[in-house]
């Protein structure tokens, strides 16, 4: 039978011999709560976003996985992985979720693109009846499993943080396990992490233990490349729980990143360099649109100006936080229809097809 914790059992009394400061917490924790979920249920509502619910036709993989000149077989282990990780209980993929998943799985044809999801059921072999799934599933490189956060936080700082009671109550709670799960990543298994709202446009491979800019003076962890059980990822998870902040966006994000790689270099600055054996990319790399200029994702562009923009570019972000509400209209020369179009083609022809 589980206890509850001392330090429940002192606040438990502190609030009972205080009734109005009680009933004040009791109303804002509640308030707080039903936000929280509200919010997250509008962001993963298919018909809020555009996104094809799941009795959309099953997918044939004659025309949605690469050739197999691209690839002999299954990767093997040896070869690296790429993650992808969705902490919310959704299961209804977005095209973008599905672009991100293709285009990493074209550009990376020797590697495992391993896509962990909360949402999955542990122990079911059978994946939920959806057409990102039957579309991904045609990649031999690609595995969509469960996502195990307790198996995945255990042995390492953020055990105790996962397991604190309260924890689901912050209002960022979800960004923030995401923001958790990404770095134990790294420290566990190494290799390459990315968000599901990435383009990947060539192979990331060549970037190791390496982090981008996003703009000046702040690094981004959308996109991390590391070799297990490094030092600047174990910084990294012991400045998540000493200095953790869930009700401040980006603190256990971008700007645990920010501070940790200040420290790692002795820097006041970020700047694009290789400090200590770890790299900070240029936002070319995979942040070229930076986040204030995301509109641009859905303006046209001609072929040249495409090619000068991604000249230097290895994957871009599309920014999904603030984009994602924007209609895109397929086809067209907007700059994200033409990304969809030539690094994701088997999504884009899904779209078109909607």
């Amino acid at each position: 039978m589980l206890r509850m914790p001392s330090c429940l059992l002192k606040l438990t009394r502190v609030l009972l011999s205080h009734k109005s400061w009680a009933l004040f917490i009791l109303i804002f924790m509640i308030v707080s709560f039903a936000y929280h979920k509200f919010y997250w249920r509008v962001r993963e509502d298919p018909k809020s976003t555009g996104h094809p619910s799941s009795s959309s036709a099953g997918i044939s993989c004659a025309h949605s996985a690469f050739s197999s000149e691209n690839i002999a077989g299954r990767p093997s282990p040896s070869s690296g992985n790429v993650f992808f990780v969705e902490t919310s209980d959704q299961t209804n993929p977005s095209y973008l979720f599905s672009c991100s998943v293709e285009s990493a799985a074209r550009t990376h044809p020797t590697a495992r693109v391993v896509v962990l999801m909360k949402g999955l059921a542990k122990g079911n072999a059978s994946l939920p009846k959806h057409w990102a799934f039957s579309l991904l599933s045609c990649f031999p490189n690609v595995q969509i499993q469960p996502l195990d956060l307790t198996e995945l936080f255990s042995g390492t700082p953020l055990r105790r943080w996962y397991w604190w009671p309260l924890r689901h109550w912050e209002p960022h709670f979800l960004p923030v396990l995401s923001d958790a799960c990404r770095i134990v990543l790294m420290w566990k298994f190494g290799g390459i992490y990315l968000d599901t709202d990435f383009i990947v446009l060539k192979n990331l491979q060549n970037f190791t233990n390496a982090l981008g800019i996003q703009d000046e003076d702040v690094l981004n962890g959308a996109f991390l490349s590391f070799k297990p059980k490094h030092e600047f990822i174990e910084l990294c998870m012991q400045d998540f729980v000493q200095n953790y902040n869930g009700w401040v966006w980006g603190h256990q994000g971008p700007e645990l990143l920010t501070r940790v790689f200040k420290k790692w270099c002795s820097l006041k600055t970020i700047k694009s360099m290789n400090c200590k054996g770890v790299s900070a990319l240029a936002p070319e790399a995979v942040y070229p649109i930076p986040w204030q200029d995301w509109k641009r994702l859905f303006e046209a562009v001609d072929a040249l100006e495409l090619q000068q923009l991604l000249k230097n570019t290895y994957a871009v972000h599309i920014w999904n936080k603030l984009s994602h509400e924007t209609k895109l209209e397929v086809p067209s020369q907007a700059l994200l229809a033409q990304l969809y179009s030539q690094f994701c083609p088997a999504t884009y022809a899904k779209m078109k097809l909607d």
